[in-house]
């Protein structure tokens, strides 16, 4: 009786799981979510778009086309998470180099890892690509600046109230000299949460 007692609370409970199936609703892009007033897509397309508006007016950046005859090459260091949360900081560094890319003002160059897959395939087309269609692999162009920054946070708490600022930094550095060419700083994204209390 015991047994037969234990499968039927094991299947009830099974059966409570299949049935709490998640309710889904598409909403645009665009929309503004916080669920839980932690860092999210809102915030990473708002700083995004602050920043490279500042990079894109540099003027630094436009002496250099001038006396170069050409515009910078640009690789993609870290964006380093130095705040108290779980941020994927690629994600920021890409939508940078993308929107930066797209405005005309910086040309871009492969990073660490695409630069080894990369090497990888020219050593594989020297070998075995059809005469003359082979990429050299000494041809690459070197990168005048390296873009490099970091996320941090800022977390008072009182209570059941806390307030989470953030603050993201970006910047462009002369590999040549290590001078800084550029830096942008973004710390618009402030959250006032009133954290609720569960009731058991």
């Amino acid at each position: 009786m015991k047994k037969l007692f234990l499968v039927l609370a094991a299947l009830a409970f099974a059966s409570s799981l299949l049935a709490a199936k998640p309710k889904v609703k598409r909403v645009d892009a665009d929309k503004v979510i916080d669920l839980d007033g932690y860092w999210n897509d809102t915030d990473i397309r708002l700083v995004c778009e602050s920043l490279v508006n500042d990079c894109v007016k540099s003027p630094r950046v436009s002496k250099f086309q001038k006396e170069n005859g050409r515009m910078p090459f640009v690789v993609v260091g870290k964006i380093k998470n130095d705040s108290s949360e779980r941020i994927d900081t690629s994600i920021v560094a890409k939508k940078m180099q993308t929107a930066i890319l797209n405005s005309g003002v910086l040309e871009f160059v492969a990073d660490n890892d695409e630069r080894d897959d990369l090497r990888g395939e020219k050593a594989d087309q020297a070998e075995h690509a059809e005469y003359g269609t082979a990429k050299e692999i000494d041809a690459e162009k070197a990168a005048d600046f390296l873009m490099s920054g970091s996320v941090k946070t800022q977390v008072q708490s009182a209570g059941k109230y806390t307030v989470r600022s953030y603050f993201v930094y970006v910047t462009l550095t002369d590999i040549q000299s290590n001078k800084i060419i550029w830096q942008g700083e973004n710390s618009e994204i402030k959250k006032y949460i009133k954290n609720q209390k569960v009731k058991l």
